[in-house]
């Protein structure tokens, strides 16, 4: 059997929001799955399903089970819709899905931006050197060939100097290309563990998949919280939904400190899982007994923490690539136009 299309993040944040809405304002699970298909048009994945959802739930299924019938949805979606559903909070539990995944679509976005922007980039340069190489260094080569004595073997030389510096950036250039357009490859198509993996390597990128990390265990833990899910149970649950090393690292280091008998703020806290400006808001929120509100305030700004480390990079990577255009051509230019003023002061 053919897998079914999986809804996108922009996808389930919008089911999540208007099904929320509408089960807030009464309307029973059914009504409110079938007034969605109401503006569902096309061939998409809900568009498909929503028949089979509203069938389903009129048979008495709960909301839960017929998103995990369609086969359409993400397996952290049903759990906590389910979880929702058992603690009577569904409505709520449907609306800070809705901003998960909103904020899930923006992160993946701009990591996509800061592969796609080198890769056009690159792609530039790789054009540029290409038409140095293949076009204006043959012309000037002919040229000199032509002339005879010192000169024209001073300037053979810094034809050849021309000819090694661009093969070697070529080179370089399009191995590049190659590694950023295979990932942008496979990002779309749903490897994204695998870019990840790879950019975790790197210093620059590393700091920003940490912090990625931690906006999905905190936004994952905030959601359970939510649903009722008891603290133990829901810090297990969200330590899946990092997908980052060092940071399932620093959480198993807290879930040992919880172990001991130390709350979740204070294990957090002593396990640095987050910067001290952050840690610090946990304890008093935890000792009021406004963990839940904490850790949404805390998800918003770990988002926000994400997006401009990621334009920063973008920022950073733009001049050095432009730096890096202006001085290949430079340099290939100057190679072959020393000979020629050479041959222009000797005329004089």
């Amino acid at each position: 059997m053919s897998r079914k299309e999986q809804l996108d993040n922009l996808g389930v944040s919008a089911f999540c929001e208007s099904l929320g809405m509408l089960m807030e304002a009464g309307s029973q699970t059914h009504v409110a799955i079938s007034l969605l298909g109401q503006g569902e048009h096309g061939n998409g994945p809900l568009a498909k399903s929503i028949d089979q959802m509203v069938e389903l739930t009129e048979e008495g299924k709960r909301l839960s089970e017929a998103m995990e019938a369609t086969g359409i949805f993400p397996e952290y979606a049903i759990q906590m819709i389910a979880a929702g559903e058992t603690s009577g909070r569904l409505d709520e539990i449907l609306l800070r899905l809705s901003e998960y995944y909103s904020g899930q679509k923006t992160i993946s976005d701009q990591i996509r931006s800061a592969i796609v922007y080198p890769t056009a980039m690159i792609g530039l340069i790789i054009a540029v050197l290409a038409v140095l190489r293949l076009m204006v260094l043959p012309v000037f080569s002919r040229v000199y060939e032509n002339l005879t004595g010192s000169l024209s073997a001073s300037s053979y030389n810094y034809i050849n100097l021309a000819y090694t510096f661009c093969n070697i950036a070529l080179i370089l250039m399009i191995i590049i290309a190659v590694m950023l357009a295979g990932g942008l490859i496979l990002w779309n198509n749903g490897k994204r563990d695998v870019v990840e993996g790879f950019l975790q390597k790197i210093p620059s990128c590393a700091a920003i998949l940490e912090n990625l990390g931690l906006y999905r265990f905190t936004s994952a833990l905030e959601t359970y919280l939510a649903s009722g899910e008891m603290q133990d149970e829901a810090i297990r649950n969200s330590i899946t939904m990092t997908n980052n090393k060092p940071v399932e690292a620093r959480l198993a280091k807290c879930v040992s400190e919880m172990n001991e008998g130390h709350s979740f703020a204070q294990a957090a806290y002593n396990a640095e899982l987050y910067e001290p400006i952050y840690g610090r808001m946990l304890l008093p929120g935890e000792r009021s007994g406004n963990l839940e509100g904490v850790l949404q305030r805390l998800t918003k700004l770990l988002e926000t923490n994400c997006s401009n480390q990621v334009t920063d990079l973008v920022n950073t990577v733009e001049p050095m690539l432009s730096g890096i255009l202006m001085i290949s051509v430079a340099l290939s230019l100057l190679s072959v136009m020393l000979p020629l003023i050479g041959i222009m002061n000797s005329i004089g």
